[in-house]
């Protein structure tokens, strides 16, 4: 090369080269249920040693970041991460606004408005309670992962069962309480031996597909059918509709898997498959001697969802679980109406359709189909009990904004039902069984409802008015219940609820076409009323005071089902072998609760409550007047959740409970039980459990990790439950039962993949 072509370059190499300008990552971080500002989330940059943590307003900053190509990573525990690629340019400042969805929330880039965190979208009655995102998870507990285990620990619910799912809502058992799952009330969705007396149940569908629960325990609006004390509304999630998505869990009492994705390249669309496979069996077996509690689930649930439009979508939910017992191990100790082999299946089929033809006017369409199996056998393979439930549903119902302050609903619902079964006792060295129930039946129940709502004075007062017409095609009656309520907002946070309703039950076809019952036999029938006063003590949290009143009659009762002692000579009454039901049974509800609680996403989440009630029977057979069994005086539930670190989240759960009767005329001297002539009389001892949880989480280049801790009853309190009545002596009055222990201190954990 010629001097005169190198000297230029060796002058342009020794000039000194000139740094591009750092660039700057900045942004905030909400939460997708109502845009709460997210504190303590990490955000940081893949591959990088770049990493931030927002602050209280949610707010991260990242500066003297280097020109190119990056991944920005956003997590924190409870939460989804969201990753997200992007080009940086020399000194440019790349702002983000980052959504981030709970774990039992569905995946959105986009927040879902709330006005208020403590309110239902529809606002239409006096007392509800929401719970969902982190709080339902935690409560819902490493050991069970059962949604209605969350609804325990609300506010005035009582359960001091540990092995049953169900609950009790203001003095009224689980039966009374109304179960839908996205629009439709199901028959009984659990993992549990039907047909038998052993107790224990678990939810059929895991937390995992459950975005929202709504409990309405008073006054519960028009728009929900044949249940009579209360209702929960549980709304299922979409899957994913940005990328495909696998999360597996593993703990010490189930595993499962869930799969989610978008439908289509334009994405209009998601699915979603969860399976589960439960080992409590293995717990149950360590702390119930007799096993009677020791029975195997399974389930799976799918779910579909479509935009045809932003005006019209369907919805398709699958769910199929199994439960199974297995006491051939133990053949040789079972009696001969013992049961040593059974089964449930539970299956349902949702389909929903939803169209707005304008701004104005929305429908919902549901069809869906329920069907339940259970067979109970004993040590020799003879049938102790069957039966089969099924049941087709279709219901629309259409909101018209025919004023921007005047919502009017209504709604259309057919169910036909088909239930059958039969319950045998067998005698040594007799082959016949002696049938001891059975039922076979079909009926129709048709209803609708009207509800208007107002509001008025710039929004500070809210009325809604509704009616309801109900008919069942077995007893041939037909009834008419009107529900209303109002809310006042008096002052700044200061607001009152008032609510009264009127709703019917019908009676199972087990009873109505049983030999024990009658097809004449009326509907349940309760009236509500409800007040209540609430003051904001900030933007999420609230005290609140609440007073109930629920009047119930013609309810199903058995009133020659107990022996008992008779007045004046106390001599002691047998029952017959085959009870009759009856329409016999009057009573009352009535109590007080109140509770502090705040609802963030943000360091403390949680709630202290108490209640006080009430609940009274009287026969009109017998003409006594006695407790229910549900009836508990004093029942305390407490909730936190903290989130400590990014990474760490505790919560701590606590319930107290005066506890039920036991059922029956039962009175105790020292350590002995004898007859009496007062029901339900004598109580079991208080119950209190404390349970203790910790969420750690990891976030690895493709997948994150999440450990979860869990101590069960963290006190070792011994707690009881009733079992059984197993007779009694003529000639002393003792009586015999059995008390069971419920669950020790147990410890378990849990281990999440996600990617």
């Amino acid at each position: 090369m010629k001097v005169r072509t190198l000297l230029p370059i060796l002058a342009l190499a020794a000039l000194p080269v000139r740094p591009q300008a750092p660039a700057v990552i900045q942004g905030t971080v909400v939460d997708a249920r109502g845009g709460e500002a997210l504190a303590n989330v990490v955000v940081e940059l893949a591959g990088a040693p770049y990493r931030a943590t927002t602050d209280s307003a949610g707010h991260f900053h990242l500066s003297g970041v280097a020109p190119g190509d990056y991944t920005v990573n956003v997590s924190t525990v409870g939460y989804r991460l969201v990753k997200k690629a992007f080009h940086l340019d020399a000194g440019e400042t790349k702002d983000f606004e980052v959504v981030l969805s709970p774990d039992t929330f569905h995946q959105t880039e986009t927040v879902v408005a709330r006005a208020d965190p403590f309110e239902t979208a529809r606002q239409d009655a006096p007392s509800t309670l929401v719970l969902a995102g982190t709080d339902a998870k935690n409560l819902g507990s490493v050991l069970a992962d059962d949604p209605l285990r969350a609804v325990q620990n609300l506010p005035g619910v009582s359960s001091n069962n540990d092995f049953d799912a169900r609950f009790s809502l203001r003095g009224a058992d689980y039966s009374r309480v109304g179960l839908y799952i996205d629009g439709v009330l199901l028959h009984e969705p659990f993992h549990m031996l039907e047909g038998s007396s052993v107790t224990g149940s678990g939810t059929a569908f895991n937390a995992d597909i459950v975005e929202e629960m709504e409990l309405y325990p008073s006054a519960f609006p028009a728009r929900y059918e044949d249940r009579s004390a209360g209702v929960l509304d549980v709304t299922t999630r979409d899957g994913n509709r940005s990328s495909n998505a696998f999360r597996a869990e593993a703990s010490m009492s189930n595993a499962g898997f869930l799969f989610e994705g978008p439908i289509g390249k334009k994405k209009k669309g998601s699915w979603l498959v969860s399976a589960r496979k439960s080992y409590l069996q293995y717990i149950l077996e360590r702390t119930s001697p007799d096993n009677s509690l020791v029975f195997a689930m399974e389930d799976v649930q799918a779910r579909l969802a479509y935009d045809f439009s932003a005006r019209n979508s369907v919805t398709l939910f699958i769910l199929e679980s199994y439960s199974n017992l297995d006491r051939s191990s133990s053949k040789s100790t079972l009696g001969i109406n013992s049961l040593m082999e059974a089964g449930y299946h539970y299956t349902l089929g949702n389909a929903g359709w939803r169209y707005s033809p304008s701004d104005r006017l929305l429908v919902r369409n549901h069809v869906a189909w329920m069907r339940e199996k259970f067979t109970d056998s004993n040590p020799t393979g003879l049938p102790v009990s069957g039966g089969y439930y099924g049941e087709w549903v279709w219901n629309t119902d259409a909101s018209w904004m025919w004023n921007s302050r005047a919502p009017l609903e209504a709604g259309w619902s057919v169910r036909q039902l088909r239930d059958e079964g039969y319950t045998n006792q067998y005698q040594t060295g007799r082959p016949a069984p002696l049938v001891k129930d059975h039922f076979d039946g079909n009926a129709t129940r048709a209803g609708g409802y009207v509800q208007q709502s107002w509001l008025a004075w710039s929004g500070r007062l809210r009325l809604n008015a509704g009616e309801r017409w109900d008919r069942n095609s077995l007893d041939r009656i037909a009834t008419t219940t009107p529900a209303a309520s109002l809310s006042l907002r008096v002052a700044e946070g200061t607001h009152f609820d008032l609510g009264w309703g009127e709703y019917v039950q019908y009676p199972e076809i087990s009873v109505l076409t049983s030999p024990l019952g009658s097809r004449g036999m009326p509907p349940e029938r309760s009236i509500h009323a409800v007040a209540a006063v609430e003051q904001r003590l900030g933007k999420r949290t609230r005290l609140r005071a609440e007073l109930y009143d629920r009047a119930d009659r013609d309810m199903i009762f058995q009133p020659t089902i107990d022996p008992r002692l008779l007045l004046p000579k106390l001599t002691v009454f047998a029952p017959p072998s085959n009870p009759l039901y009856a329409a016999s049974l009057r009573g009352y509800s009535r109590g007080a609760e109140f509770f502090l609680q705040r609802n963030s996403a943000n360091r403390f989440t949680g709630w202290v409550s108490y209640a006080f009630g009430r609940t009274g029977m009287r026969d009109g057979v017998t003409g006594n007047r006695f407790p229910s069994e549900f009836d508990q005086r004093h029942t305390v539930n407490v909730y936190g959740g903290y989130r400590l670190r990014p990474t760490v989240n505790l919560s701590l759960r606590w319930s107290y409970g005066s506890n039920f009767p036991i059922p029956g005329y039962l009175t105790k001297v020292g350590s002995l039980y004898y007859l009496t002539t007062v029901r339900d009389e004598l109580r079991l001892p208080s119950y209190q459990r404390a349970d203790f949880r910790v969420n750690k989480s990891w976030t690895l280049k493709r997948w994150r990790a999440t450990l979860y801790g869990e101590v069960v009853n963290l006190t070792n309190r011994t707690n009881y439950l009733f079992d059984s009545f197993n007779g009694y002596t003529t000639s002393t009055h003792q009586a015999y039962i059995t008390l069971d222990k419920m669950f020790p201190i147990l410890p378990s954990v849990g281990l999440v993949l996600e990617r």
